[in-house]
């Protein structure tokens, strides 16, 4: 049924762009916390003007289910990798899985995991958990080391209920906070002091969420591009250097592959197998495109030690801004570029244009950022006399967005748009960065005469200029002198 909207009785800024959804609720195993919880979920829904279905159809938006913390869910009932075929639809819903956790049970799993994090190598038995696959280890120790006991916890639950997007809901009697897990390992937490604020800011985390757009619909250009100038083009080898330089800093971190976390039959179209863990771009005044690094989630990419094949030519961004436009290079592989083309290649639409001299060796106007680089990684400190931070706007920090999406691409593009040191080429500063709450960080480099492509980013690194570690903030946050500050939701 549908009802008509009240105000929110309080809300963080949010983002102008957020629609009416259609949400279907199909119980699953559940405790009476968290039937509870989905039955006020579903009520807020309502109260903003949400609509909610009985039964999944082609108009559902979202699929909310529950299951039971620790306890496997197959595959045939997990909404994510049945539903399409279930309910006979046209394609498949995003699908939210709400598990409780009672306070007892998280305490003791974030303390089993802290300790079991202190070994090495990794003893498997700390993580033999029942529906995963014997390899899981390896997975919930990286990622535990990257992210801490909470992203093994993460980990831990996607895989046994089968599902990337979770509500993990803690408490006894009452929520006393929900986690939001996602693909990336974002975990913003929402805490249930107030229970109306505490619903009213999941729906709008999860509106948020469901209502960006995909922009990985690339174009293709008719015409290749000639293997002959391909290979008399510098900046194909310059990025194989890049991805080794930025490497041996430990700047990449490792992919995730659904197999080594859960056997499953095939995820078919709800998820790749395996997602990459950045990208990287940079500038070739002498062919005028941006040399990206290909998604990882057409087939696994090596970052730290790309080839020849695991890069892509983007020339544009479509009219409708649904993908990149590319071109493919005769006599290779031309997987599509990562996800992140569009943010990569669209921001130089805001910003000035410079005119390369003879010092350069190529007569050519190019963008004022020469190298881009995304990674899921945080910036602990920055030397603000070298490098800009170009803050995101305000509702990013409160209902967070990820990769692949108009929103974060749009969000990237005005960011930098809004950096001095980008509309000012003369600005001494050369590189700035922004931070993606909840995903990770996009670093940009200018051209720096006698430098190769990425070379300002890691002696940067190096330095103490630009410090990458990897605490990634889930909220609001800031610098104060350049030192991460993280702020009070």
């Amino acid at each position: 049924m549908d009802v008509v909207a009240n105000q929110p009785i309080r809300t963080k800024p949010t983002h102008p762009w957020l629609r009416n959804i259609n949400v279907a609720f199909v119980p699953g195993p559940a405790t009476p916390l968290s039937e509870e919880v989905a039955d006020e979920l579903l009520r807020h829904f309502r109260l903003a003007g949400h609509r909610t279905l009985a039964t999944p159809n082609d108009l559902t938006d979202i699929i909310l289910t529950t299951a039971r913390f620790g306890e496997p869910v197959g595959w045939r009932k997990a909404p994510l990798l049945s539903a399409r075929r279930s309910y006979k639809l046209s394609r498949s819903p995003d699908s939210y899985t709400l598990v409780h956790v009672s306070r007892a049970q998280f305490q003791a799993s974030m303390a089993h995991f802290q300790s079991a994090l202190q070994k090495a190598p990794p003893d498997p038995q700390d993580y033999a958990f029942p529906g995963l696959a014997p390899q899981a280890y390896r997975v919930l120790y990286e990622q535990g080391h990257r992210g801490g006991p909470i992203l093994s916890l993460m980990r831990l639950v996607q895989a046994q209920v089968k599902s990337i997007r979770v509500l993990l809901v803690v408490g006894d009697h009452r929520p006393l906070e929900a986690y939001h897990f996602d693909l990336v390992g974002a975990h913003p937490r929402t805490d249930a002091q107030d229970l109306d604020a505490f619903y009213e800011d999941i729906v709008l985390r999860i509106v948020t969420t469901t209502s960006t757009v995909s922009v990985s619909q690339h174009q293709v250009l008719d015409g290749l591009i000639p293997g002959s100038l391909w290979q008399r083009l510098t900046t194909p080898a310059s990025m194989q250097v890049a991805g080794r330089q930025l490497g041996k800093r430990n700047f990449f971190t490792e992919m995730i592959r659904i197999p080594d976390l859960v056997s499953v039959p095939s995820v078919g179209d709800a998820v790749a197998t395996q997602y990459s863990e950045g990208c990287f771009a940079t500038w070739d005044a002498s062919l005028g495109a941006l040399i990206a690094t290909v998604t990882g989630s057409a087939r696994p990419v090596d970052k730290a030690s790309i080839t020849a094949d695991d890069l892509a030519v983007i020339v544009g961004v479509r009219q409708d801004g649904k993908g990149a436009i590319v071109r493919h290079i005769e006599g290779r592989r031309n997987a599509p570029p990562s996800s992140e083309a569009v943010e990569m290649m669209d921001m130089d639409q805001v910003l000035p244009h410079l005119l390369l001299d003879s010092a350069w060796a190529v007569s050519a106007r190019v963008p004022v950022v020469r190298s881009k680089l995304h990674g899921h990684r945080g910036i602990g400190f920055y030397d603000p006399a070298r490098v800009e931070y170009a803050p995101m706007e305000p509702p990013y920090f409160n209902y967070l967005v990820s990769c692949g999406s108009n929103a974060q691409a749009q969000g990237i593009k005005r960011a930098f748009a809004r950096a001095e040191s980008l509309q000012r080429p003369e600005d001494p500063r050369m590189v700035a960065f922004t931070v993606l709450p909840g995903h990770g960080i996009f670093i940009v480099e200018k051209w720096v005469l006698g430098t190769v492509p990425f070379q300002t980013i890691w002696e940067y690194m190096d330095a103490g200029y630009l410090r990458v570690e990897d605490r990634i903030p889930q909220g609001p946050m800031g610098y104060v002198a350049g030192r991460l500050c993280l702020k009070s939701e």
